[in-house]
């Protein structure tokens, strides 16, 4: 029996919107210190709908996997149902990740997140930071993690 679904393994073999948007509108990094994994998701955005996603991910099958999925379920949506989007949802539509691997699908939600909240501030639109909770938290811990390497 494998750890990894079907749809695990075919979004790790065969990522869907892999790239980067040269003339992306957001563009969202985070990171995850412990494991190493590293997601840059970029969006391009017309009318207030995601009209191309695409991603980079430094990491496991489990998070290149996620970040595959969460592009396909955010494209041609409007940002405000992008922002909706759980790692929850992520790990469902995958049919599920082994439990030491649910923090790859954080990593997308937070990606999202970070993207669009990029979009947001480029262009000085007013957003509700609670629903960024997830991508400040990120950003916050990644410029606490910088001060500490100063030393």
């Amino acid at each position: 029996m494998s750890l990894y679904s079907e749809k695990v393994m075919d979004h790790f073999k065969h990522p869907r919107n892999v790239g980067i948007i040269e003339d992306a509108d957001g563009i969202g990094e985070v990171g995850n210190a412990k494991c190493g994994d590293i997601m840059k998701m970029y969006i391009k955005v017309q009318d207030g709908i995601l009209v191309d996603v695409k991603f980079e991910t430094f990491g496991c099958g489990s998070a290149i996997a996620s970040s595959s999925m969460a592009t396909e379920m955010i494209k041609g949506k409007p940002l405000e149902e992008a922002l909706t989007l759980t790692n929850r949802a992520v790990t469902e539509a995958l049919g599920g990740l082994p439990a030491y691997k649910l923090h790859c699908s954080v990593l997308a939600e937070q990606a999202v997140q970070a993207a669009i909240l990029d979009y947001y501030t480029k262009n000085n639109i007013p957003y509700d930071p609670s629903k960024f909770k997830d991508a400040l938290c990120a950003h916050e811990h990644e410029h606490e993690h910088d001060e500490g390497e100063e030393e």
